[in-house]
């Protein structure tokens, strides 16, 4: 394995960083503290720039290599936020925020973002440019999104543009990406029941939306099923239902929650249009009524096959063939990293953390000894995509 000397030996203090981050989560767009701390760091690592408030609270760091201007600028993408839920660790740097914590390891993205612009800023063996992006709100709120409509690659000037994400089950030290589709469209879905409400002795005299939310949960499981070519993905899981306050009294109003995901626009619209005709034929079988609304949030975060190949060699240069798997399957998970890879060609790949506990989970901890072999490929990368 070829972790760079100078980054193996800053492991200390970018674990101590990342332990600072997991301690203080802040959620969404709210990630001041942090955004600030990112700020400090990167303005004492001497880079040539640090702008703060792109995306609202996004903070960008430009670092120019030594070896003459260049051509090239790439940007290199971390993300800042929590999520919103307990942690149930013992660790002694869990989180002191009730109702936050880091559970999707972008504290340990941020500190090894952090950890490779040190490196580059006091190397700089390299003719152009990076950017090193630190984004919020990756979790629901679109903060990739709005970087790139705050002029994010405009304005920096950016050609390429990477990002990384930690894999609970993939070892540390090894790697994990595919040209084209990686991860899914994330869409949100919202469905609003109108019945009308009956003591729960008497529901003859009522329309019982629980009874009409059950069946359409039932219900919306056979468009993947039935409706989806079998070859390719796709999927619905509706994951909060809401109604009534009493046990007695059946309620006039329910609300249900939930996702859909998909890899190809075919598929993507295909459940947004039978979930519609199911919901609304579902509740009014039952004498109800029912709104569907269908946000298309996150796009498929879609590798551009060059860059993907190009990360696939760094990757091996960094933990050797045998640790890289240039061709995983697809997965359903959301990122909106999306946005910048449908801003700028690039690529997205996984880092392994190891045996821990599954993301977005309240045992999940993000394994520190993934942080130089993260900012090695970050540095490998910089460094052979920019030769002088």
């Amino acid at each position: 394995m070829a972790i760079l000397e100078r980054i193996a030996a800053m492991q200390a203090e970018a674990a101590a960083w990342r332990r600072d981050f997991h301690a203080n989560p802040e959620l969404l767009f709210d990630v001041h503290r942090t955004a600030a701390g990112v700020t400090e760091k990167l303005k004492a690592f001497g880079c040539d720039e640090v702008v703060g408030g792109i995306g609202r609270t996004g903070v960008v760091g430009v670092i120019h290599g030594r070896k003459g201007p260049g051509n090239k600028v790439i940007g290199l993408r971390a993300d800042m936020d929590a999520l919103p839920m307990d942690e149930e660790t013992n660790l002694p740097y869990r989180s002191t925020t009730p109702g936050k914590m880091h559970a999707c390891g972008h504290d340990g993205h941020t500190a090894t973002l952090l950890t490779a612009a040190k490196y580059l800023a006091e190397t700089r063996d390299f003719a152009g440019t990076v950017v090193v992006i630190f984004q919020p709100a990756e979790e629901g709120g679109g903060g990739g999104r709005e970087m790139v409509k705050d002029g994010l690659m405009d304005r920096f000037g950016i050609q390429e543009v990477y990002g990384m994400h930690n894999m609970p089950g993939l070892p540390v030290g090894q790697f994990a990406l595919r040209p084209g589709p990686l991860l899914a469209a994330a869409d949100r879905i919202q469905i609003e029941i109108e019945g009308k409400g009956a003591h729960a002795a008497r529901p003859h005299t009522g329309v019982d939306t629980v009874l009409v939310g059950a069946h359409i949960i039932s219900a919306v499981q056979s468009i993947v099923a039935r409706n989806v070519d079998p070859i390719k993905s796709g999927l619905i899981s509706i994951c909060q239902f809401h109604a009534g306050t009493a046990d007695n009294v059946i309620p006039q109003t329910a609300f249900l929650r939930g996702t859909a995901r998909s890899l190809l626009p075919e598929v993507r619209d295909t459940l947004e249009n039978r979930l519609r005709e199911i919901v609304e034929g579902t509740a009014k079988t039952f004498g109800a009524t029912a709104k569907l609304t269908y946000i298309r949030d996150y796009p498929v975060t879609r590798n551009h096959e060059k860059q993907a190949e190009f990360a696939t060699a760094i990757a091996t240069q960094v933990v050797g063939a045998g640790n890289v798997d240039g061709n995983i399957a697809p997965l359903l998970g959301g990122e909106d990293f999306s946005f910048m890879l449908e801003a700028r060609p690039g690529a997205f790949i996984f880092c392994g953390n190891g045996d821990s506990a599954g993301l977005h989970t309240p045992g999940y901890d993000f394994d520190d000894n993934a942080i130089p072999v993260g900012a090695s490929f970050w540095a490998r990368l910089v460094e052979t995509a920019m030769p002088g």
